[in-house]
């Protein structure tokens, strides 16, 4: 009686290739099949919420701009990037993202954690002048979100399609989405604090320095100064010490 061996599956291709999938199959049952029973493969965070609607309507203009194909928005866990931008990116903090910023290129520095690092004067005249604050940048000017309004008649139907899509926006929020992302924007605006009660750490203020409109560059400086700020990391790094 033949021995059955290496030999023996070596020699026909058909047996390898049998056995092969026979191998992939199982592993790939292994991988996948405990995903139908996990309610998220993504571990929750303390801070994360939603987008205001005027941090929406940034995103908005940070995605039709192209920002992505110079900036990502992804600190990997290298040594060297998290010296220089902070704490590496969790999946939470794109879990709201349609689709994720996460990049692919860095002909400019990564903003993952941009949020707070600037002044939105200097924003401001980075967006204007790139030159005129970083003299080796090669970035257009975007001068016309000075004038440009943002696009709020359409914000409301924005935040529905997001909940439809799984981000927990609530009716309220939705509502209000307009009169929230004006007030924003408006620091002496009545509806100031509902904004902040609606979105917890949301930065109420003037961010182009023009009272009379709010503009594109109003949003995209409430969506960059966003950027990297809602998650708690001393919390989050005493509870994974915790679990040590």
């Amino acid at each position: 009686m033949a021995k059955f061996g290496h030999r023996t599956i070596e020699r026909s291709s058909i047996l390898m290739l049998v056995l092969t999938l026979v191998v992939v199959s199982i592993g790939g049952l292994v991988e996948i099949v405990p995903l139908y029973y996990l309610d998220s493969t993504i571990e929750k965070v303390r801070g994360m919420r939603p987008y205001s609607p005027l941090e929406l309507a940034g995103r908005n203009i940070y995605v039709r701009e192209g920002c992505y194909n110079c900036h990502s928005q992804m600190v990997r866990s290298l040594r060297d990037e998290v010296d220089r931008y902070g704490h590496y990116s969790l999946a939470a903090e794109s879990m709201y993202d349609r689709p994720f910023q996460w990049g692919s290129k860095r002909t400019g520095p990564d903003l993952a954690r941009v949020g707070g690092r600037y002044s939105d004067d200097w924003h401001r005249e980075h967006l204007i002048r790139p030159k005129s604050v970083v003299p080796e940048s090669i970035m257009p000017g975007y001068a016309f979100l000075m004038e440009r309004p943002a696009d709020l008649d359409n914000i409301e139907a924005d935040l529905r399609a997001n909940a439809a899509l799984g981000v927990p926006y609530t009716e309220e929020m939705i509502a209000n989405a307009r009169t929230d992302a004006e007030a924003q924007a408006d620091p002496e605006s009545d509806g100031a604090d509902a904004v902040m009660e609606r979105y917890p750490k949301a930065q109420v203020r003037d961010f182009d320095g023009n009272p009379d409109m709010v503009s594109e560059m109003d949003a995209l400086i409430a969506y960059l100064q966003m950027l990297g700020t809602l998650v708690d990391f001393d919390a989050y790094r005493a509870e994974g010490e915790a679990l040590r």
